[in-house]
């Protein structure tokens, strides 16, 4: 077999200013200052916590805002219950999130008035082994 193929030679990364700068901020700041910190203010934070039952166990004051319901309304009502029917296998995602521990997607809502709401998630089990899910909407009104 003749070998007149090239050499591979791995492409170089090259930083733009803009990104080493960034990279020179994250590797300065504190570590107790957190990217998802209020301090930030800039947008609303979508924050819940639920338990391995699926039940809110702390949801942030945006979120409810979002989603039209009062905290205490929230509090002990199933994640399911705000999942758009016929769009996510509720059991299939939430099985494969307990074998991972972490995961991230897409997911669509339902505010009360039945808005439907698609959100980017990222979710992980805490400690407490509570599951907590930061999320950004991507639209609304499907």
């Amino acid at each position: 077999m003749s070998d007149n193929r090239r050499r591979y030679i791995p492409p170089k990364v090259i930083r733009q200013p803009a990104e080493t700068a960034y990279l020179a901020f994250l590797k300065s700041r504190d570590k107790s200052d957190s990217l998802l910190s209020p301090n930030w203010g800039a947008h609303p934070e979508y924050v819940t916590v639920v338990d391995q039952n699926r039940r809110y166990i702390e949801v942030s004051a945006d979120f409810c805002k979002l989603v039209g319901y009062d905290r205490e309304e929230l509090l002990g009502k199933k994640y399911d219950d705000l999942t758009a029917s016929n769009t996510n296998n509720i059991e299939t995602v939430f099985s494969m999130f307990a074998k991972l521990g972490y995961m991230h997607g897409l997911w669509m809502l339902v505010s009360r008035q039945g808005t439907r709401i698609l959100v980017r998630y990222e979710c992980w089990i805490r400690s407490d082994d509570l599951i907590e899910a930061h999320m950004e909407v991507l639209g609304a009104g499907y």
